[in-house]
């Protein structure tokens, strides 16, 4: 049966579905929460928890970084923020969370145009290696030529590339465009790519030598993709595409396994819950994290979108300040939001849907059960 719709008499279109369309479904058995495991594995990096703190200003700061590994998380440096164009930025987030939203964006592209320095990328990344967890660290696509080697002499352990969408082939008639294939190859860490969206990109991105694909554009909380470009993608259509794209590249590599990795539209824990039902392999989280009392944006959010120096697609928003980020991940929940005790939540569906790990979760059954807000 044809998934298709018809928008008009010239053009036709697939249904997608959010997480708010999709419900998972009990099956017949239950467990008990404390014999659930949250654990996975990337590369030779192993990880109590399946979150990855998002390469953003308002998330992650060495010390963020640093306490996310401590709670058996990964925390991502964005290597093209605050904390490797300034010395000490502390009094620029202060600006950023107290600014007029009218003067929000000219005023953050003007702090952004600070240039980018080798040596606080280098200092950043060896601080958080000094406190003996795993060492990420975030360049777009366009930088990453231009900061990599830095990056890798610091010593980082896993290397992501994110923008808003990444592909395995860029046209271009002005720079010599990055050739994801032959970098990768010639690095000696893995790599996570991102962000796709459908299982061609995904496969792409898979056969490059990917360790990880990102999964998501558009649906983040800080961004307006979808209002600037028209770009959107649901988040559990996507996640289900790579996920089948992730299956076949099994096959046809003769067993390599990429990680599928969600990114986007997981603010509460049932959108979380929802990416693993979809075949999520682990989640990156943005806002969910920014809520946090030590996240470095004062309960405000944002990506770097919204300081593009030609055109923005992204927004500070508000998000307020829930709690510790142990509250976050682990509790106890002071509220029934789902904003708090993401990781109770997690292991609380997978035990109650009869589920002992993630990769068993990937199997649970789902229903189509569009949201009706009201």
């Amino acid at each position: 049966m044809s998934n298709e719709i018809e928008i008009g008499r010239g053009k036709r279109g697939r249904r997608a579905y959010s997480f708010d369309d999709i419900a998972v479904v009990p099956s017949r058995r239950t467990r008990d929460p404390k014999v659930v495991s949250l654990g996975w594995q990337i590369d030779a990096f192993q990880f109590e928890i399946p979150v990855i703190g998002a390469p953003m200003d308002s998330v992650m700061s060495p010390a963020t970084a640093i306490a996310l590994g401590n709670a058996g998380g990964l925390g991502v440096l964005d290597l093209e923020g605050l904390w490797t164009r300034y010395e000490d930025p502390a009094a620029l987030f202060e600006e950023i969370a107290g600014l007029d939203p009218e003067d929000t964006t000219s005023r953050m592209q003007e702090i952004y145009r600070e240039p980018i320095k080798d040596e606080l990328i280098t200092a950043r990344l060896q601080e958080i290696r000094a406190a003996g967890v795993v060492v990420a660290g975030a360049l777009s696509p366009q930088r990453t030529q231009e900061h990599y080697a830095t990056v890798v002499k610091a010593g980082v352990d896993l290397f992501v590339i994110r923008g808003t969408t990444v592909s395995a082939e860029h046209v271009s008639d002005g720079a010599e465009p990055l050739n994801l294939k032959k970098f990768i190859y010639d690095l000696d860490v893995p790599v996570i790519v991102g962000g796709a969206s459908t299982y061609q990109a995904a496969l792409h991105l898979m056969r490059t030598g990917a360790a990880g694909v990102l999964v998501g554009f558009g649906g983040g909380a800080a961004q307006t993709t979808r209002t600037t470009l028209g770009i959107h993608a649901p988040m559990a259509t996507a996640v289900s595409d790579v996920a089948a794209a992730r299956r076949d590249y099994l096959d046809e590599s003769g067993g390599r396994y990429v990680h599928v990795i969600a990114d986007g539209g997981l603010g509460r824990s049932g959108d979380i819950v929802k990416a693993f039902a979809c075949g999520a392999d682990a989640i990156m989280l943005g806002a969910a994290l920014a809520r946090a009392e030590e996240a470095p944006g004062a309960g405000y959010h944002w990506g770097p979108e919204a300081h593009h120096p030609v055109l923005p697609r992204g927004e500070r928003v508000h998000v307020g300040t829930h709690g510790t980020l142990d509250e976050l991940l682990f509790g106890p929940g002071t509220s029934a939001d789902g904003t708090s005790n993401l990781m109770g939540a997690l292991r609380r569906s997978m035990a109650t849907t009869g589920y002992s790990d993630l990769k068993e979760f990937q199997r649970v059954d789902i229903v189509v059960s569009p949201y009706q807000a009201g």
